[in-house]
């Protein structure tokens, strides 16, 4: 369990009316484990449920039914939050600040020094690209700009944990591409990642594992190779195959002086995954994923 950063179990939320009736669930019975040193990514259509499950991880909404636990904390200990950097999908920060004192501010509130808060502030503004406008005001930065401060903004504490949603968002492809390179470095640097986006290309780029939800269910979860996998086909790669080689089995390539390569199964990619995930929630309404352990004890 020292490995487990964040743990949800049987985890439920229900929205009521003003008077108390039940209105929506949000969530149903979701459990998962997100793993130390792990990027993962959440997935959904609008209105799956991963805004919500955010919320409850940081201690925004209390869940309904189950347990969720925060680098060992209870979601609902805010002591917890201050190993956490979080990315909103829209950052609101001060407009007639620039980048150094919004870094400055933000430092503040961990309780950070002097000289820590300058150091910290100079290394993420460079490390987010952002070196030759850190004097400018943030009401003329683009969104692209935007994101970058927002981004810097959630690792000024240099978190254990760091949540992103739509890390992406409004940049152009260089930008998106640095975005990709950073939260792979952060990996590297041993920080565990939770990632919500829309662009799924961008999350098969760099996350471990994944959950799609639908209607507050989960419905896949995996690590992102295995389930790209298309199963039924399998492929041959072999070296230099003469032409009379190719319709031939493995055995035949050996004679032909081939060496096999690989042989595997080709993947799909992470759209058609999700759509076909989506509309299989459609079709079968009410299926859940279920691992192995508890399809075991359920029996």
């Amino acid at each position: 369990m020292s490995d487990v950063v964040i743990s949800a179990r049987n985890l439920s939320k229900i929205y009521r009316d003003f008077w108390g009736r039940k209105k929506v669930r949000a969530l149903n019975s979701l459990s998962l484990d997100v793993n130390k040193g792990e990027v993962f990514g959440l997935l959904g259509p609008n209105g799956s449920g991963k805004t919500t499950t955010v919320k409850l991880l940081l201690g925004l909404l209390f869940p309904t039914e189950g347990d969720i636990t925060i680098l060992g904390q209870p979601a609902a200990d805010v002591r917890k939050n201050e190993k956490i950097g979080y990315l909103p999908e829209e950052s609101y920060l001060y407009r007639f600040l620039n980048a150094e004192e919004t870094l400055d501010f933000y430092g503040r509130l961990f309780n950070m020094d002097t000289a820590t808060r300058k150091a910290r502030s100079q290394q993420l503004i460079e490390q987010v690209g952002l070196k030759d406008a850190k004097r400018r005001q943030l009401k003329e930065y683009s969104k692209g700009m935007t994101r970058r401060i927002g981004l810097a903004q959630a690792l000024i504490n240099n978190p254990d944990l760091i949540i992103l949603d739509e890390p992406t968002s409004g940049l152009d492809p260089i930008g998106s591409r640095d975005m990709k390179d950073l939260i792979v470095r952060l990996k590297s640097e041993g920080k565990t990642i939770l990632m919500c986006s829309h662009l799924l290309a961008d999350v098969q780029d760099v996350c471990d594992r994944i959950a799609i939800l639908d209607k507050g269910e989960l419905k896949v979860l995996g690590r992102v190779q295995d389930l790209l996998k298309d199963q039924g086909v399998t492929q041959v790669k072999t070296s230099k195959l003469p032409e009379a080689a190719i319709a031939e089995i493995q055995a035949i390539v050996a004679r032909h002086g081939c060496e096999v390569l690989e042989v595997d199964h080709p993947t799909t990619n992470l759209e058609d995954l999700f759509i076909k995930t989506v509309r299989e929630s459609a079709a079968r309404p009410g299926q859940r994923f279920v691992t192995p352990e508890t399809a075991k004890s359920a029996t």
